[in-house]
C-alpha cells in the first residue's frame, strides 16, 4: 500500500501551472518536515550544520491545486495525504533525472490565513468575536436533551 501523510511548512510559495494541452490546473511546493528529534539531538545536528527537516515535494491537481494557490503561501503550515511516485526525465542538458515526489490526494489548511497576516496590533481575541447575538436561537431547544436520539 502506498500512502502517506505529512505535515509541514512551506518553504516557498506554491507555483500553479496549467497543463498546455487540457488546461489542467497542476501545483508543485516543497514542504519542510521536522525530523522529531530529541533536543540534544537536535543541538548535534544543528552543531555540524546538519538538517533538522526533511524537504519533501509535492503535487497535487485539479481543485486541490486552485485551492492551494489561493489560501496557502511560504511559512504556512498544511497536512499532505497522498502517495509517494518515482520518476525519470531528462533535463535540458540531456542528463537524466530521478525525482522521488508525493502526489496529494488531499492537502488541509492547518493555519487560519487571516490570522497569519493579521496587523501587529490585532490580537487573536479580536479575531474570534464572542459578542455573537444568540437571540434568535430556538427555545425549545435543550442542550445536552436526548429525547431525538434514536437509540
Amino acid at each position: 500500500m502506498n500512502v502517506c501523510s505529512l505535515i509541514g511548512r512551506l518553504t516557498r510559495d506554491p507555483e500553479l501551472r496549467y497543463t498546455p494541452n487540457t488546461n489542467q490546473a497542476v501545483i508543485t511546493f516543497t514542504i519542510a518536515v521536522d525530523k522529531g528529534l530529541s533536543r540534544e539531538k537536535r543541538e548535534e545536528m544543528e552543531a555540524k550544520n546538519m538538517p533538522t527537516a526533511d524537504f519533501i515535494s509535492i503535487v497535487a491537481w485539479g481543485r486541490t491545486a486552485e485551492n492551494i494557490s489561493n489560501y496557502v503561501s511560504k511559512g504556512n503550515m498544511v497536512g499532505v495525504t497522498g502517495r509517494i511516485q518515482s520518476r525519470t526525465y531528462e533535463a535540458k542538458d540531456g542528463t537524466k533525472r530521478y525525482v522521488t515526489e508525493v502526489i496529494a490526494s488531499s492537502v488541509e489548511f492547518l493555519e487560519r490565513r487571516n490570522i497569519t497576516s493579521q496587523s501587529p496590533n490585532q490580537s487573536h481575541e479580536d479575531y474570534f468575536s464572542s459578542d455573537e447575538d444568540f437571540s434568535n436561537v430556538d427555545e425549545g431547544f435543550a442542550p445536552g436533551s436526548n429525547r431525538d436520539i434514536p437509540f
